[in-house]
């Protein structure tokens, strides 16, 4: 079993979002290849459960994830942080090497691999 947590505010906002979608389960969140650095977190509502992401419950929302990004975000925590003017979804995730000068990709540690 993964072990990927959600803040009460990430779930907030996962119910947020969805609510005002009209429709949906919950937050599908994985990684992909980008940046300068290697990898960038993807976000997206989900309407459906696909065969190959497991379902993490947490706070009265549903965050669905790939099975093979699992490892990349195992021991992570997805926060939802108002920064300024910004509101955004947030990792901590302990399974990240490098992070970009920009901020908006970053690299895994290399025991860890990637998806």
């Amino acid at each position: 079993m993964t072990s990927i947590t959600l803040t009460p505010a990430a779930a907030a906002q996962i119910r947020k979002q969805t609510a005002k979608h009209g429709s949906g389960i919950g937050l599908r969140v994985g990684i992909k290849p980008v940046g300068c650095s290697g990898y960038a977190y993807t976000y997206a509502l989900a309407d459906d459960v696909r065969d190959d992401e497991q379902r993490i419950e947490a706070h009265g929302a549903t965050l669905l994830v790939a099975t093979d990004h699992l490892a990349s975000l195992e021991g992570a925590c997805l926060d939802f942080v108002t920064e300024g003017l910004k509101q955004t979804f947030q990792f901590d995730n302990p399974n990240v090497g490098i992070t970009c000068g920009c901020g908006e990709s970053f690299s895994l540690n290399t025991k860890k691999g990637a998806p």
